[in-house]
């Protein structure tokens, strides 16, 4: 074995098309872009959503709907996602700080609390916003509700 003998395997290494060359090559005259129009010519690149000149998608299909600016987004979390997280731990306090260092919520997230599952044990809770089945089944746990 040498370095100098090694080469790519036989059909693996294809030559380049060589465009405008003269009519000779097979490749002259319009050069592979067929007859006039604006894709023959140098310089074309297509407008994003141009249809040669038919109405475009986007004008066609008409407008709909708003988004609200003042909806406030929040992120949901269950009980029974934080009453089983509590009992393991051994928290009776659960805030943001706990959310967000196991991995329920992000940096600026608001947190609603739903009322999915069940729990056993008084947990003191801190959030943006509870649903009035999570508030329920906190308080009949002995638990309490902290409004951020």
């Amino acid at each position: 074995m040498n370095l100098s003998l090694l080469q790519p395997a036989l059909g693996s290494v294809k030559d380049r098309k060589r465009i405008g060359r003269g009519t000779g090559s097979g490749r002259g005259g319009t050069s592979t872009r067929g007859h006039k129009g604006a894709k023959s010519r140098s310089g074309y690149s297509s407008k994003i959503g141009f249809e040669g000149g038919q109405m475009p998608l986007q004008r066609r299909v008409p407008k709909f709907g708003f988004k609200n600016f003042n909806r406030v987004e929040y992120s949901p979390i269950n009980i029974d996602v934080i009453s089983s997280l509590a009992n393991s731990l051994q928290v009776n306090v659960v805030d943001l700080e706990f959310f967000k260092a196991h991995g329920l919520i992000s940096k600026n997230d608001k947190v609603k609390v739903l009322g999915r599952g069940e729990i056993n044990n008084p947990i003191e809770i801190h959030a943006h916003a509870f649903s009035k089945s999570a508030s329920e089944l906190i308080e009949k746990a002995g638990g309490k509700i902290v409004l951020i």
